[in-house]
């Protein structure tokens, strides 16, 4: 948990419910949430403009693939994983990133932040 202290999380995640979860967790593991975002336009606003060390990202925001915000995220050197019920399968191919398989607990993501985290010393 210390190496995720301190260090600020853009999360992306259409489901509210899933996406209060993913917060809390990321709170309780000593992290902050320095953005938000449900939908496409919002998250790559987000990427391209907010402080952050690494974000989560859902791959199907309402119906559309995030792949442009891991995109814009790449472009800044900004390690993301990625959070599907669809597992690795559903990332594309182009994009070596930790997943995240939903449903999620604690310790599935506080693995994927860790390995963020090593990623970003």
């Amino acid at each position: 948990m210390g190496k995720l202290r301190g260090k600020r999380v853009l999360v992306v995640e259409d489901e509210p419910i899933v996406a209060m979860a993913a917060e809390d967790m990321i709170a309780e593991l000593g992290a902050e949430v320095v953005g938000s975002a449900s939908r496409l336009d919002e998250a790559m606003a987000l990427a391209s403009s907010v402080d952050v060390d690494f974000a989560l990202l859902d791959v199907n925001l309402n119906g559309e693939r995030s792949d442009a915000v891991a995109g814009t995220l790449r472009a800044r050197s900004i390690p993301f994983a990625f959070a599907t019920g669809y597992g690795e399968a559903g990332v594309a191919a182009a994009f070596a990133a930790p997943v995240l398989q939903k449903p999620y607990a604690l310790r599935d993501v506080e693995r994927a932040l860790t390995q963020l985290a090593e990623q970003r010393a």
